[in-house]
């Protein structure tokens, strides 16, 4: 991202690829994630992050998370342009869901505005809505 606000923690990879392009936009819809049944989030406030060479990830305000589901796990990777992500399993409905969640509790300056919010591996989840109409899983099968 090039208007990355400067708090002294610039993602390394950036040195080495400064032409690295990271972009961060409001979702501007209203996103739902259901798993055996059950809201995991609901939000009109997710960020959607469009990443050179990785598919859109949303981020949602983990407020907005039904964190109650979530119990943090002790996996972790590192990016150089992102930071150190931390990881959560789900578990909900008799489902076990490891690491599906992520974070990167303390960003590198370029991708601030992901502090405080999540991530989820999309493919496993059971079902994904976006303004009320199924994207992803069971419920359109």
């Amino acid at each position: 991202m090039s208007d990355a606000a400067q708090g002294g923690n610039s993602g390394p990879g950036y040195a080495k690829n400064p032409d690295y392009q990271i972009d961060l936009e409001p979702a501007g819809r209203t996103v739902r994630i259901e798993v055996g049944g059950e809201v995991i989030v609901d939000s009109a406030n997710a960020l959607l992050m469009r990443e050179q060479n990785h598919q859109p990830v949303y981020y949602f305000p983990q407020s907005e998370v039904r964190m109650e589901h979530f119990q943090r796990t002790d996996h972790a990777t590192h990016c150089p342009f992102k930071g150190d992500a931390s990881y959560w399993t789900l578990n909900v409905a008799g489902k076990a869901l490891e690491n599906v969640m992520w974070s990167y509790e303390t960003p590198c300056d370029e991708v601030a505005p992901i502090k405080a919010y999540v991530a989820f591996y999309r493919e496993r989840l059971d079902d994904w809505y976006e303004d009320g109409e199924v994207i992803l899983g069971t419920a359109h099968r």
